[in-house]
């Protein structure tokens, strides 16, 4: 398959990327940056693409978007929070419309979100069926699902509920480590605590 993948310099694109390849797919990647190579097309997720690199959008199978505002890198100010929402609401936007516009959309969106959607329900067992929750996050994670989803008109759609990521080389496993590199890491509460 020939797959196009926003957000692909994040930690989850990252990994992704050399995964695909080895399975023989042609990975293409959109760049806020000057293209360096030709498997990089340049856009600008508020203000979209030029003309030439929009035609490059055509003949792709898949498109994977993964793109948003780091959501782990500072302070959820006011306007933090307001970036993180915009990043992935017009981000989605700008490339769903990017998308709908060619002559050969592609057959499969796959949309990055997150388990976010469900807010803090304590311990109810949850389903991708679970209703979206309440606060800040589910609310975001609403807004870019919805938005993701006007690809239905021409492609299938996945919203992939994300936990927290972790990996050697980024994450929240580099932040949870902190503690025991420092000898003073150890269980916290009864163990049993959720996490995503």
């Amino acid at each position: 398959m020939k797959i196009l993948i926003s957000g692909a310099s994040g930690l989850v694109g990252k990994h992704l990327i050399p995964t695909l390849k080895a399975k023989g797919h042609e990975v293409h990647r959109l760049v806020r940056k000057t293209p360096n190579s030709s498997d990089e097309i340049q856009w600008d997720a508020e203000k979209g693409l030029s003309e030439a690199e929009q035609a490059k959008l055509e003949g792709f199978d898949a498109v994977v978007h993964l793109a948003g505002d780091n959501v782990a890198s500072e302070n959820w100010s006011d306007e933090k929070k307001k970036k993180i929402k915009e990043s992935r609401v017009i981000g989605t936007r700008v490339l769903v419309d990017a998308l709908k516009s060619l002559q050969n959309p592609p057959k499969h969106f796959i949309s990055a979100s997150a388990v976010g959607f469900y807010g803090n329900r304590e311990a109810e067992i949850l389903t991708e069926d679970s209703a979206k929750g309440e606060g800040f996050l589910p609310d975001v994670c609403g807004a870019w699902e919805d938005e993701s989803k006007k690809a239905e008109r021409f492609a299938r759609v996945v919203c992939m509920r994300i936990g927290v990521v972790l990996a050697k080389d980024g994450g929240a496993l580099e932040k949870m480590l902190t503690p025991f590199k420092f000898g003073v890491g150890g269980t916290v509460g009864s163990g049993k605590q959720w996490m995503s």
